[in-house]
């Protein structure tokens, strides 16, 4: 397995699928804010980020994956994105799980003043829902219990992906 992600790695077309899936995820993301009038709290907005953290990372490896640096910068943004995404799905699920007064997300979202993309795109970016609500269900599961499985997904390629790097390097030098 780890060498079918090593020669995965190297290939656009796995890069390519990645930002295609991003692409759905945010795609349904915005279906549900839009079409379905569910509004997004700060955390799903949060994690919409870092879905995009991981879209980038394939858009950083696409034009060269065969070039070993750009790959393994690019493998670690992913492996960053979906770590943070993860984490924010773990205190999403543990708000609505363990509802307190003292256990809340924030009340608006905070980007840095260089990039304020929630002023720039605020139909995207911008959050007016409620952390503790149950929004949207599906096969029995809420949003939050879905992103868990998508952010631990990709962080367990992501991880396995750089392993494999690693494992490669090691083959190549040691001959």
């Amino acid at each position: 397995m780890l060498h079918f992600l090593n020669i995965c790695s190297k290939s656009r077309k796995c890069w390519g699928f990645l930002i295609f899936t991003i692409i759905n995820l945010e795609l349904i993301a915005l279906y549900l804010q839009h079409i379905g009038l569910i509004k997004p709290c700060v955390l799903c907005i949060y994690q919409r980020c870092a879905l995009c953290g991981i879209g980038i990372a394939g858009l950083i490896a696409i034009p060269a994956p065969s070039f070993a640096p750009l790959r393994l910068f690019a493998i670690s943004i992913w492996s960053y994105s979906a770590y943070k995404g993860l984490l924010l799905a773990k205190k999403y699920i543990d708000i609505q799980l363990n509802p307190s007064p003292f256990s809340t997300c924030d009340l608006f979202v905070k980007f840095p003043n260089w990039l304020p993309i929630n002023r720039w795109w605020p139909t995207i970016f911008d959050a007016n829902g409620n952390c503790s609500e149950y929004k949207w269900y599906f096969l029995s599961l809420e949003i939050s219990q879905w992103m868990l499985i998508i952010f631990s997904s990709y962080f367990l390629i992501a991880l396995l992906m750089g392993i494999s790097q690693i494992i490669d390097f090691l083959k190549r030098n040691t001959k």
